[in-house]
Parts: C-alpha cells; structure tokens; sequence
C-alpha cells in the first residue's frame, strides 16, 4: 500500500473517513452523534453573563446549551451574537466559541471580519498566483468580505474555483443578514466525508476507496485499535505511552531494553516525531507534559527542535511552552475535535 489514500466508509456503524500515506493511518475523522455543536458549526447565541475572572462570557446555545467566548469588546447582557464553534468541547464544560467566523469550502475561504484577498502561501508559481488573484478579484467584488483561496486550487479549473467563491460568498452573506432572533443553528459542522473532501484535498490522494466496508477493507479498523492502546511502540524498542488525565496529557517515554548513553536521545527523537500524529488521531488537546527518557541535557536542545519540526505543519494551532524546572517539556495544543475514546464510548453506549 504506496501513496496518498482517502477511505470513505463507516466505523461501528458510523460515518467515517481516513487519511492513509504509505500504509500509516495519518488523520481520522469518525461522526459524533449525540455530541453537541462540533468545530465550525455557526449558530446564534445570546449574550449571558461576564466570567470577569476567566476573561469572557457565557453565550446562550440553542437547547439550552451553554458556549464560552473570550472575545468580549463591546457585548453586553442580552444581545445577539453570530458565533463558532472554535474546538472540540470537554464534558461538562461550555462549548469554545469564537466571533470571527469562516465560510470554508474546499478552494475557498470567506473571511467577514478580515478583509482582503489571499492566496495560500503554498502556492509559488507566480502565473498561478495571478490566475487565483483574477478569479478572487471578480468573485468578491462589491463585498467587504475577506477571501482565502487554499492550496487545493491548484489542480482545479476556473470554474470550480468561481463556484466555491460564489457559493460561499453567499452563505456568509445570508448568516450575516440572520444576526437578531433566538439562539439558532444557522450553519451545521460538516461531516466526516464533506471534512475529507474539503481538506484532504492538496495534495490530491491517489486513490479513493468508498463503501460499507471500505474501513476494514483496507485495514482501518485494526489501525483504530492500535491508535485506542495507550502504548505507541518505538523504533529500537523503545516505547510512548500517552495518557489523558482531567488536567492533562501526560506522555511518558521509555528506552526499554536498550540500556546504551545513545537509546534516551534516540527513543525521545522517534517519540517527538509521532507526536503530532497520536494526538491528531486520538482527538487530544490541551495541556501536554512530556516525561523524556533520560539523556544528557545538552541533548535537549536537538529534542526541541526536532519537536518544533514536527509541529510546524500541523492544522491544529499549538504553543510549544518549553522545559519545566524537573525536566519535563510542555505544550499546548488547540482542542479541535472530540476526543476519539468519547466517540467511541458513545458507540458502544
């Protein structure tokens, strides 16, 4: 199994999508049901009361459904508010949003509260960039609208690129125009297969496998139950094991029976570099701490950096904190997704 391929199925009877490069489960994407408002989702909310010691508002839901939003400038009590759903919500707190909002397709990004027009900076090819820059220009004229075309345009034609625009242009335009009334669902998160589509896109996949049983067709099942064990083994023997606590994740890594002055630094090399991947698929965010394998201090700084690397592509925004006075490294990364234990423990449910 050689390539870049997108699995279209269904997972314990849920709808599903995977991203497998060379054989490796690289991004997961399975439907919670029952979950509440996911990440994108935009609605209408009500102003509640100021959390002065938190530095934001609670925002009345629709259903009764309780929202946070850190954004506070000029909101009072009772007003009317256009909000997103900015990241996987934990249980029993409120549900993460955020007032700049974004109409996302697969070529383009309407961006209302950011104005002007750009192209992905992935894109160098400078024939290409003023082809894009054409079909902005004519696409959000008259708007003050802000648009991002994605890197995805590059293999598509004019006129799929003008429809996304069009498309999108015009959603923004109608939410915005629905900003008073009630707490209201105005914009429902995609699922898993139009979240494939949309942003697995670039580069193209070599293959896309659809069907009931395309999961274990192609092995994605048995690549969820190793993504489920706590335990990751490493080259060399070596071992990770990722364990989320109510506080944070905390990320242990071991050399095993490798005893020699090089098995610290190469077992916490192998563990940075699958980091940003084990969270990615097990939906985990928040505070991480790192408990490496002993090595000698000078060594932390390849560590670092080799961690930095790893979490230079990632979609999921992160802060890299650094070390802690015992020794311990942290990190902060975006919660934009529900994590997959929860998902499945409803499934099973």
């Amino acid at each position: 199994m050689i390539g870049r391929m997108v699995v279209l199925g269904r997972f314990r009877g849920r709808e599903a999508a995977a991203l497998v490069v060379d054989g490796r489960l690289e991004d997961l994407l399975i439907e919670a049901e029952g979950a509440g408002f996911l990440p994108g989702a935009i609605l209408r909310g009500t102003v509640d009361r100021q959390m002065k010691g938190q530095g934001g508002v609670f925002v009345r839901l629709p259903g009764g459904v309780k929202g946070f939003l850190r954004e506070v400038s000029g909101l009072r009590p009772g007003q009317s508010v256009l909000v997103q759903v900015a990241g996987g919500a934990e249980p029993g707190k409120a549900v993460p949003l955020t007032l700049r909002l974004l109409f996302k397709s697969r070529h383009a990004i309407v961006t209302p509260d950011a104005p002007g027009l750009n192209i992905s900076r992935r894109i160098r090819d400078e024939d290409e960039r003023q082809r894009l820059a054409a079909l902005a220009t004519e696409g959000m004229e008259g708007s003050a609208f802000g648009l991002i075309l994605r890197s995805a345009c590059v293999v598509a034609e004019d006129d799929d690129i003008a429809d996304d625009i069009a498309q999108m242009r015009e959603l923004a335009e109608n939410v915005l125009a629905d900003a008073s009334g009630e707490p209201e669902l105005l914009v429902d998160a995609p699922g898993p297969h139009d979240e494939a589509w949309r942003d697995w896109a670039d580069p193209a996949p070599d293959a896309v496998e659809t069907g009931e049983t395309s999961f274990a067709d192609h092995g994605i099942d048995a690549m969820i139950d190793d993504i489920l064990a706590p335990v990751v083994p490493l080259p060399g023997g070596g071992h990770m094991a990722i364990e989320p606590t109510r506080a944070l994740i905390a990320v242990d890594v071991n050399t095993g029976p490798d005893t020699s002055p090089a098995a610290g630094l190469k077992a916490n090399i192998a563990a940075v570099r699958d980091l940003p991947r084990q969270l990615r698929l097990r939906g985990l965010g928040g505070q991480v701490t790192i408990d490496f394998a002993p090595m000698p201090k000078k060594d932390r700084a390849v560590v670092e950096q080799q961690l930095r690397s790893a979490f230079k592509s990632e979609a999921a925004e992160s802060s890299l904190a650094g070390w802690t006075p015992l020794g311990n490294y942290e990190l902060q990364r975006k919660r934009d997704r529900q994590r997959l234990a929860e998902i499945l423990r409803e499934t099973a449910t």
